[in-house]
């Protein structure tokens, strides 16, 4: 073993700590350069290249876009789609998550892994099949249709997750409210539930935030007659000033931030990561 000397030493630390601050760096600006661009363009009332800052500061646009009906209709729908996909999902696929973690039965893990098949696939091919099996059924330009679409986006999520939350809960404190008197139902809502809770609400955030953000299966399933904040978004860069996009982006940032925020608790990597795992 070949040893160093302490300014030898000194100089391998100083290296590898000038590395560090080198790829942190660069991956500060890789990711907050594009967020502080955005949100000076959000609130540059004047912003003429090739000034690095814009001339003069205020919140037009803001009015602009707070002004449109249009846009101020989209952000209220996208809400209301996002809260009935959601509940909808949880209906759905908790149950399933339930059945799926604690029964055996052939082709279990096929069927569980047949979750993914989803996102295994380009998502506007998989859209277009699906569209024509709406457009048979009627549910094209219909509420019903795009709440659907959200849904299947939603499943893997909302299956997985909860899923190996139940499976991680041991058996033994389950028996033991049933040796106590409590029913299969009491058991459940009393023992179960609450100890699967912090991976059922992850699941729950991940569905709510990428219903807000679905925008390929709304256009094609939904538009024109429904119209949320990410489908609105394509209108805004095609017909809008330039500006507009990043208030409109600021828009739908902000519900993620706050929920994401109000979730903090939960949301550690140990639950994500047993949420995803194959047993």
């Amino acid at each position: 073993m070949k040893w160093l000397s302490p300014r030898g030493f000194y100089y391998a630390v100083g290296r590898r700590k000038f590395i560090e601050f080198i790829v942190l760096s660069a991956f500060l600006l890789f990711f907050y350069l594009p967020l502080l661009n955005l949100f000076m363009l959000a609130f540059a009332d004047k912003y003429e290249a090739p000034a690095l800052f814009p001339q003069e500061w205020g919140f037009k646009w803001w009015d602009y876009v707070l002004g449109q009906k249009s846009l101020v209709s989209s952000i209220a729908l996208s809400f209301t789609i996002a809260i009935v996909s959601t509940l909808v999902s949880m209906c759905i696929c908790i149950p399933a998550a339930y059945a799926l973690a604690r029964f055996s039965f052939p082709g279990r893990k096929l069927f569980f892994l047949s979750f993914l098949l989803s996102d295994a696939f380009p998502k506007m091919g998989l859209y277009i099949a699906i569209g024509i099996i709406f457009y048979k059924l009627h549910l094209i330009g219909t509420f019903l249709g795009v709440v659907i679409i959200h849904i299947l986006n939603s499943i893997m999520f909302m299956t997985w997750i909860p899923a190996n939350a139940f499976r991680s809960i041991h058996r033994q404190q389950e028996e033991s409210a049933r040796d106590a008197g409590a029913g299969p139902f009491r058991t459940f809502m009393s023992v179960t539930f609450p100890l699967a809770l912090p991976g059922i609400i992850v699941a729950t955030l991940f569905t709510f935030l990428g219903s807000l953000e679905e925008a390929q299966g709304t256009l094609l399933v939904g538009f024109p007659q429904y119209k949320t904040m990410p489908v609105e978004m394509y209108g805004i860069i095609m017909q809008y000033a330039t500006t507009a996009g990043p208030v409109f982006s600021i828009i739908l940032m902000i519900p993620t931030v706050i929920v994401l925020f109000l979730m903090r608790r939960y949301l550690s990597p140990d639950t994500i990561a047993n949420g995803f795992k194959m047993k």
